[in-house]
């Protein structure tokens, strides 16, 4: 089974709106076990739609559009499929009901142009729309599954879910099981992480794994295929257990976890509170842990030491040593870390100096970053690290790398 995902709309090749249906779409027919193979997106303009549907039903079992169902003459989707399939356009009723009800709920002349929205493919199952007013529909035609959505992602994503999924699992006769589990890895880059299980990616087949990287991180997404949930389940065991022998250090989570919101779990487990002293990230480590609900249970507090007048006056980094060493060095993320830890009273203290950019500082380039990692009753550890991108990019990426770090020391135990 291949689907083509066409969006319609003159505002996405604007560069106006993202194109994000088609990003979820494809998401949910993958756990279907229905390939995706092209994305297409097209104005509205009725001669390059029908050319582009003509283009899609060469190569594509099911068709599914995206916008062009509302009330102005511009939304021409269901009138282009009608005369393409030579199909007759006709009113659900229920669906005038609704449009008609939402009018009056809302005390406003309902104008002639919105009776359109209630217009059908004739024969289509009807799709109903909980969040709107235009319906979407679906139907079968010469070994073509058409499925037309409305384009607003409110509309779109509880119908399709709720009653498009539905649709194309009865048409299907999908009774395959579709598991998928993401691994999250931080540390590692995307070509080192492909090498390392290169071996695996190649043999392939059942459970599928597809690397993606961003904003730093490298994730897996295994997606597992049978009639039986426990042993598509056994299955994506075994070729995670085969993953993380080889890369297992630098795996942080799963799913929709983050390492900021792994950090506060993990923290709330050892019963360790956590203070920080950020120079280059200027707060945003903070920001991101205080973001989590719970997060007062385990962060006590910090400081923005930006200044090197900051970091000598309130955590007590000698003039001298700045002077000396400099504010981007070992000795100074040590102290630091060391200090901010005693000035909260936190099991442990975490440090963040260096260069954002885009200028060197004290004659280190940007990227040049020191995290000081203080524990109770530990010796301090601080991590040196060359990073690259913009001014952003290294700040949040040295955030992460705190809680990477962290993550490491909370796992080595007392």
């Amino acid at each position: 089974m291949n689907a083509e995902i066409i969006a319609v709309g003159s505002e996405l090749l604007l560069g106006q709106i993202a194109n994000t249906n088609a990003q979820f779409l494809s998401q949910q027919l993958a756990e279907l076990g229905i390939n995706v193979y092209f994305h297409t997106a097209v104005g509205d303009n009725a001669a390059r739609l029908e050319q582009a549907v003509n283009v899609a039903q060469a190569r594509a079992d099911l068709i599914l559009f995206t916008g062009g169902l509302g009330p102005t003459k511009d939304d021409l989707t269901k009138e282009t499929i009608a005369r393409l399939l030579g199909r007759r356009l006709v009113t659900d009723e229920e669906a005038l009901r609704a449009i008609e009800a939402y009018f009056v709920r809302t005390n406003r002349p309902m104008t002639e142009n919105n009776k359109k929205q209630a217009l059908v493919l004739e024969g289509s199952a009807v799709l109903k729309n909980e969040h709107g007013m235009a319906p979407g529909m679906a139907l079968s035609v010469n070994g073509i599954t058409y499925m037309l959505l409305p384009g607003p992602p409110k509309e779109m994503r509880p119908m399709f879910t709720k009653y498009g999924r539905a649709f194309l699992r009865s048409a299907f006769s999908l009774s395959e099981r579709i598991e998928s589990r993401v691994l999250r890895f931080f540390g590692i880059g995307e070509s080192a992480l492909e090498t390392a299980i290169a071996d695996l990616i190649d043999a392939q087949s059942n459970p599928t794994i597809a690397p993606l990287a961003g904003d730093g991180e490298v994730t897996l997404r295994l997606t597992a295929k049978h009639r039986d949930q426990a042993e598509a389940k056994r299955l994506l065991d075994e070729t995670e257990a085969a993953i993380l022998t080889r890369v297992g250090r630098y795996c942080y989570g799963y799913n929709d976890e983050t390492l900021f919101t792994k950090t506060i779990e993990r923290l709330k487990e050892r019963g360790w509170t956590v203070a920080a002293a950020e120079s280059l990230t200027g707060g945003w480590f903070l920001e991101q842990l205080t973001a989590i609900p719970g997060a007062s249970a385990v962060v006590q507090g910090g400081v923005v030491c930006y200044t090197n007048g900051v970091k000598e006056r309130m955590l007590g980094v000698p003039q001298p040593l700045l002077e000396t060493d400099g504010t981007v060095s070992e000795p100074c993320a040590r102290l630091l870390a060391e200090n901010v830890r005693a000035m909260c009273g936190a099991d442990v203290g975490i440090s963040f100096t260096g260069v954002a950019g885009p200028d060197p500082l004290e004659g280190h380039p940007p990227g040049t970053v020191y995290v000081g990692i203080a524990v109770r009753g530990r010796d301090t550890a601080v991590h040196r690290l060359t990073l690259s991108g913009t001014r952003d990019d290294i700040r949040v990426r040295t955030a992460k790398y705190g809680c990477f770090f962290l993550l490491e020391t909370l796992a080595a135990g007392d």
